[in-house]
C-alpha cells in the first residue's frame, strides 16, 4: 500500500490550517473590551482556564435560584460576514441570552462566549469580542471568559458563528411566571429595534434569494440600506425589565423570539387563562411588510416567524400599569398596553391575535 509523501519539515498545526500566533494576538486585542465588562464579583482576568465568580455576593439572598440559558445568533452572521460589519452581532448574542433569564426575574451575573472560525483573523474575533463586552454592559452582567475555534477544512476562511451562555440570580419568592398571572392582568408591550436575530432563513430568502436585493442598496421605505437595516442590533431588555421589578408589581415576561408573539406569550400563560393581544395598537415597522410584501408570506407565516415589532412583554396588574409605562418611558423604551389576560372561555389556552395593525 502506498502512502503519500510528508512534506518537507513534517506535519504541522499551522500547516492544517491553525494559526495559534493569531489566535494569541486575538486574544491581546479583545482584552481592553473584556475589561469594560466587568461587576466587582469576578476575579482574574483574561487567560485562565475557567472564569471565577464570587458566589459569596449571593450570602444576602434567603434563597437564591440560579437562572442559566444559551443561545445562538442564527444565519443573521451571514448578513455580518457579507458586509464585513463585526462589532454589533455580539449585542445580539447577549441579547438573546440574557432577557431570555431576566424573563423570570433573575439578575444577569456572568456569561461566556463560543466563537467558531474557519481562519483567525485577530481584528475580526476582536470586534465581535467588543460587540459581546459592549451588550454584557447594557445587560449589567460580567464578560468572564470565552473560547475561540478554528476550524480550517470546515468553514470556510471567512466563515464564522457565535454562541453564548449566562447565568442570573433570583430569590426564590420573587420568581416570575404563569402561577402569578391572574384575570385583568394588562400585557405590555415593549417595541422591538427590528428583526431581532430571529426568522433570518426567511428574511434571507425572501429579500436576498427571491428579490435579489443587495445589501448595500438603500430602500426607501426603510430609510438606510437593506444591510443597515438586518444588522440593527437586537435591543437588550435586562435592566428594563429589572427596573419594572423595583418600582412596580409584575407578574410575568415573555422574551419575543423564535416563534413570534402569540406562541412565546403562550409559554407564560397558566392553562386556565387566556392572553389577547390586539394588533391595532402598534404598527410594525417597515422591515416586517417589506419581507410580507416581496415574498408573498401569509400573516400567520409572518407572525410565527418574526417578531412583528414586539420584542418583550410584561404581565401587570392594572394598578400598577401606569407605573410601569411611565418606567419605561423615561429609560426610553417605547412601550404601550396591547391586551388583557382573560379567563380562558371558549378560547384554547395560550395566546391570539386580534385585530389588524395600525396603519
Amino acid at each position: 500500500m502506498s502512502e503519500k509523501p510528508i512534506a518537507e519539515g513534517g506535519a504541522s498545526y499551522a500547516a492544517a490550517g491553525v494559526d495559534i500566533e493569531a489566535g494569541d494576538r486575538a486574544v491581546e486585542l479583545m482584552k481592553e473590551w473584556v475589561k469594560k465588562a466587568q461587576r466587582p464579583e469576578v476575579l482574574g482576568g483574561l487567560g485562565g482556564f475557567a472564569g471565577l465568580f464570587d458566589a459569596s455576593a449571593l450570602k444576602n439572598y434567603e434563597r437564591p435560584l440560579l437562572a442559566s440559558a444559551t443561545d445562538g445568533v442564527g444565519t443573521k452572521v451571514d448578513i455580518a460576514r457579507q458586509l464585513g460589519v463585526y462589532d454589533s452581532i455580539g449585542h445580539d448574542l447577549v441579547a438573546m441570552v440574557m432577557d431570555d433569564i431576566v424573563v423570570c426575574g433573575a439578575e444577569p451575573l456572568f456569561m461566556t462566549d463560543y466563537i467558531c472560525v474557519g481562519k483567525v483573523h485577530p481584528e475580526r474575533v476582536a470586534a465581535i469580542v467588543k460587540g459581546i463586552a459592549e451588550g454584557c454592559v447594557l445587560a449589567g452582567c460580567a464578560l468572564v471568559g470565552g473560547e475561540t475555534a478554528e476550524h480550517p477544512g470546515l468553514l470556510g476562511e471567512d466563515d464564522f458563528d457565535v454562541a453564548g451562555a449566562g447565568t442570573g440570580v433570583v430569590e426564590a419568592d420573587r420568581l416570575l411566571g404563569a402561577d402569578r398571572i391572574r384575570t385583568g392582568d394588562a400585557v405590555i408591550a415593549m417595541a422591538s429595534s427590528g428583526l431581532h436575530s430571529n426568522g433570518y432563513s426567511l428574511v434571507r430568502h425572501v429579500l436576498l434569494n427571491q428579490a435579489d436585493l443587495a445589501l448595500d442598496a438603500h430602500i426607501e421605505e426603510l430609510g438606510r440600506t437593506l444591510g443597515e437595516e438586518l444588522l440593527e442590533p437586537t435591543k437588550i431588555y435586562s435592566l428594563d425589565c429589572l427596573a419594572l421589578m423595583r418600582t412596580t408589581e409584575v407578574h410575568a415576561f415573555s422574551h419575543i423570539t423564535g416563534g413570534g408573539l402569540a406562541a412565546n406569550l403562550a409559554r407564560v400563560v397558566p392553562d386556565e387563562l387566556h392572553a389577547i393581544v390586539d394588533r391595532s395598537t402598534w404598527t410594525p415597522a417597515p422591515i416586517f411588510d417589506l419581507v410580507g410584501r416581496t415574498g408573498s408570506v401569509e400573516r400567520l407565516e409572518l407572525e410565527k416567524t418574526l417578531n412583528m415589532g414586539v420584542g418583550m412583554i410584561a404581565i401587570v396588574p392594572q394598578e400598577s400599569v401606569d407605573v410601569a409605562l411611565t418606567t419605561l418611558a423615561d429609560r426610553g423604551v417605547d412601550a404601550w398596553v396591547a391586551g388583557e389576560i382573560t379567563d380562558r372561555g371558549e378560547h384554547p389556552t395560550g395566546a391570539a391575535l386580534i385585530g389588524d395593525y395600525a396603519n
